[in-house]
């Protein structure tokens, strides 16, 4: 079992408008809503691999209702709160294949509704294979939440990948996680530089195991104790990118849970981010597209020593 943590999960909202303008009405001709928030999203590529995928994080309010509804394909160990899930609304322009998003604050959680979910993520964290930690940190909890969590993935030996950023990145990655997925701002932010290369490798001074990095339609670098890599798309693509990045996160997931080598785990992960951006929901993927990609993707680096 995959364990995915949304702390901060949201009902995703996508509108298709024919041209989005400023200062101007605009009628919408399609709405999607489906759960969403990074760790959500990261499940539902996981389950739709073949994956067992566990999700837990809060849910509240009517909002919290809806998303916990229209789960589906993965078990629903998702945490009560007294406020309400948060909302998040994209905006997609079908003239140009853009998208604009627009992302409400999250709910504010109490430090008993807090307690209750470190007490389930430790119950779960025991029977799972893998651990994704995803997204912003809702109001009410620690900046250091994630630190803490990681340290109890690695207590209990279970792999744990990291993608968040700003002061909650920079306090979870002390805690050494087994994997973190930054884009190149956060990574920069992270590090200071904006060199990928540099700073994948200066990530790793920092405390993680393996870095991998979202270049966007660049493809992703990383760097490993086996190796360097940078995986790049056959072709740069235009679409919906929501939720691109979390299907990079799954495909590293899946691939470190099939105990696939690196090479062929990057290509899953950028194949699976193109398949995303040329769905037209927010947060899901073309499979069809992803098969085609897959083996199309342009893997380059070089082995180093464990």
């Amino acid at each position: 079992m995959i364990l995915t943590v949304t702390v901060n999960t949201a009902l995703d909202v996508t509108y298709r408008v024919p041209a989005l303008l400023p200062h101007a009405t605009h009628r919408v001709t399609e709405v999607a809503e489906r759960p969403g928030g990074k760790g959500l999203n990261v499940a539902r590529v996981l389950a739709a691999l073949g994956h067992e995928v566990t999700v837990t994080g809060f849910a509240g309010g009517p909002t919290g209702r809806v998303v916990r509804e229209r789960l589906t394909g993965v078990t629903d160990a998702l945490v009560p709160c007294a406020a309400p899930t948060r909302r998040t609304l994209a905006v997609v322009d079908e003239r140009s294949g853009d998208a604009t998003q627009f992302n409400e604050p999250g709910p504010v959680i109490t430090p008993a509704e807090w307690s209750a979910f470190q007490e389930t993520y430790e119950r779960l964290v025991a029977g799972a294979d893998a651990v994704a930690l995803c997204g912003s940190l809702p109001p009410g909890v620690p900046v250091g939440a994630y630190a803490g969590l990681v340290r109890t993935a690695r207590a209990a030996g279970v792999p744990v990948l990291l993608d968040t950023s700003g002061e909650a990145l920079r306090r979870a990655v002390a805690a050494r996680p087994d994997l973190i997925k930054p884009n190149a701002e956060e990574l920069a932010e992270l590090t200071g530089s904006h060199e990928p290369l540099r700073a994948t490798q200066d990530a790793r001074r920092r405390g993680a195991r393996s870095v991998v990095a979202s270049l966007g339609p660049q493809g992703l670098v990383a760097a490993t104790p086996e190796g360097r890599w940078r995986a790049t798309p056959p072709a740069r693509l235009r679409g919906n990118p929501t939720g691109a990045g979390d299907a990079v996160s799954a495909g590293l997931l899946s691939g470190l849970v099939e105990h696939l080598p690196w090479p062929r785990t990057l290509a899953r992960a950028v194949a699976l981010s193109a398949a995303t951006v040329l769905s037209p929901t927010a947060g899901d993927f073309d499979r069809a597209a992803y098969e085609e990609l897959v083996g199309r993707v342009a893997v380059t680096g070089e082995v180093t020593a464990a």
